[in-house]
């Protein structure tokens, strides 16, 4: 049978076996593997970091100049755009300095500031967007005449860690109902034999775009306390519209309005006799070309060293997913169970081909993005998102391993067993697959190899994150690049129930007592309540010990340390 044979006769009465409609429970499970997978993202939240990295400054951090410079220029690794009111320049005496709305010419923002300064140290606190969405935060000091007591901004806090968690989770809803449209919609204008219900294939594709729908709102509502900072409910209408007039905002209002042109074509499809014609097969075809571009476009194949081709391939790996996935929740929902044997002989041998393509186009849409986002072998080990990429090559092996004993089992449907046989081998795939896409979910948020290698300092491409536990305070530390140079440091103190710990005194030191380096103190600048910031040279490699005092109170305070190694 070839793929043109696609309109599968009603088999006559007497040789068909009745239909066994999907129990409620079988479709509650089908739910639960879909969505068992989201625990891998509801781990402790670990900051997503952008692809750009502040290169350069003027004046250049941490350095003293005669006289108050006419301006600040910050220059980053790419392009940036502006989130509103969080460049800011403040002066010895606590007041800000910078003058009128920040210039951004690509990657380099000049913020013009008060010539006639008074002597001291000054702070740099900035908060920009990424060219693929996400934001890139930090501070620096610079001094005129004398260096003073660093001031200390409440301006350029990161986002809460509940809007951290809930991104890849509105992600992975998303990849969710893609599958649930794509593949169902395939199968049912292809392959479903015209004696069967629609109503259950049609009730998951509405599933479907239900989910595409929730991921897309969800998505642009929590991209305005991602950029800003602040909790899942701060924002503004200033700051939504912001979101919307951006490319991130742009390309999901493009998905919600394909979606619903889409649906139009649908509804005849899912509710009437089935039957799509030519040019109705041909347009669905370019609204879901160009519904699989929004997710790329506003991600980081739009900041990729070669655009045009990230996107492009990107495109390619979601729809070989959503065709492949999509199928076989088909097969294990309606088809194995409600098909007879003699349409399954006949659909089977057809999705199995689909499968094989699906998977190939996979399989080289996953080499071409590894080797635009990692470029080197130390990068695929050393880095986080090199570390997501072999997990995700591991799983899918799993999955092809999983995916060649049932294709065995298409090729020889004899045995009484084989059937359930199938069954289970395609629950297993469907599960390992899940779980595959929660790291997807993770791994879109995550920097690029090549990005974490070109900002790394000394060639460094380490990049660590901890969070230490006292009897009073949660501490979470991050230092980039955890490489032998110059090394930033954030820390964010929370309660013990994770909400942001006011600090009334910050105190660091770093040592390496194996190679004889006693306790070297860190400059630690007060960004916010319960945010610290400060820049430290290391000398050498090793397994550094960071001790940190926190004091919340008059009273209250205590120690904790944590062990950085640094390579």
């Amino acid at each position: 049978m070839t793929a043109a044979d696609h309109r599968l006769p009603s088999p006559p009465t007497t040789s068909s076996a009745p239909a066994r409609p999907a129990s409620p429970r079988r479709c509650a499970a089908l739910l639960a593997v879909l969505v068992a997978a989201l625990a891998t993202l509801l781990v402790p939240a670990t900051p997503a970091y952008a692809h750009a990295v502040l290169s350069s400054t003027s004046p250049v951090a941490e350095t003293v100049v005669p006289t108050a410079p006419a301006e600040v220029v910050l220059t980053f690794s790419e392009s940036v755009r502006k989130v509103t009111d969080k460049i800011r320049v403040i002066g010895p005496d606590g007041a800000r300095v910078d003058r009128g709305e920040p210039a951004f010419n690509g990657s380099v923002v000049t913020i013009p500031v008060d010539q006639g300064g008074a002597r001291g140290t000054y702070l740099v606190s900035y908060r920009v967007i990424s060219a693929d969405s996400h934001p890139v935060s930090g501070a620096f000091t610079y001094s005129v005449g004398n260096p003073s007591e660093p001031p200390t901004d409440d301006g350029s806090d990161r986002a809460d860690p509940v809007v951290a968690a809930a991104i890849p989770v509105a992600k992975y809803i998303g990849y969710t109902g893609l599958l649930l449209v794509v593949g169902p919609v395939l199968v049912l204008m292809l392959l479903w034999p015209q004696r069967l219900s629609r109503a259950g294939p049609a009730r998951l594709v509405w599933t479907g775009a239900g989910l595409i729908t929730v991921s897309a709102l969800a998505a642009i509502w929590l991209q305005v306390p991602y950029t800003n900072g602040g909790g899942i409910f701060d924002g503004s209408g200033a700051a939504l519209g912001d979101v919307l007039g951006s490319l991130y905002g742009t390309v999901h209002l493009v998905r919600l309005g394909i979606l619903l042109a889409a649906a139009f074509l649908l509804w005849p499809l899912l509710h009437g006799d089935g039957r799509a014609t030519r040019s109705d097969q041909v347009l669905l075809g370019i609204l879901g070309g160009a519904a699989l571009l929004t997710w790329p476009l506003s991600g980081h194949a739009a900041a990729a060293l070669v655009p045009a081709v990230s996107v492009v391939v990107d495109a390619v790996h979601l729809a070989a997913m959503a065709v492949w996935l999509g199928g076989l929740v088909m097969l294990v929902a309606f088809l194995l169970r409600q098909a007879d044997d003699r349409e399954l002989g006949a659909i089977l041998p057809v999705w199995s081909r689909w499968a094989t393509f699906a998977v190939c186009a996979l399989l080289l849409a996953g080499v071409v993005q590894a080797l635009l986002e990692v470029g080197t072998p130390k990068a695929l080990i050393s880095t986080r998102y090199g570390q997501l990429i072999i997990a995700k090559v591991v799983l899918f092996a799993v999955v092809l391993a999983v995916a060649a004993f049932a294709r065995k089992l298409v090729q020889r449907r004899t045995a009484p067993e084989e059937p359930g046989r199938m069954r289970k081998a395609v629950w297993l795939e469907l599960g390992i697959a899940a779980v595959i896409l929660a790291v997807s979910a993770v791994l879109v948020q995550t920097t690029p190899a090549r990005t974490a290698v070109a900002g790394g300092a000394d060639g460094g491409v380490e990049y660590f994150t901890t969070t230490a536990t006292s009897s009073i305070y949660s501490l979470q530390i991050e230092m980039d690049p955890a490489a032998r140079g110059n090394n930033s440091l954030h820390m964010y103190a929370y309660t013990l129930d994770n909400r942001p710990l006011p600090v009334v005194e910050w105190r660091a030191t770093i040592a390496l007592p194996d190679q004889g380096v006693e306790p070297i103190d860190i400059a630690l600048l007060k960004l916010t309540d319960n945010h610290a910031f400060g820049e430290i040279r290391l000398p050498a490699a090793g397994d550094w010990q960071m001790r940190v005092t926190v004091r919340i109170s008059e009273i209250d305070q205590d120690t904790v340390t944590v062990t950085v190694p640094v390579t």
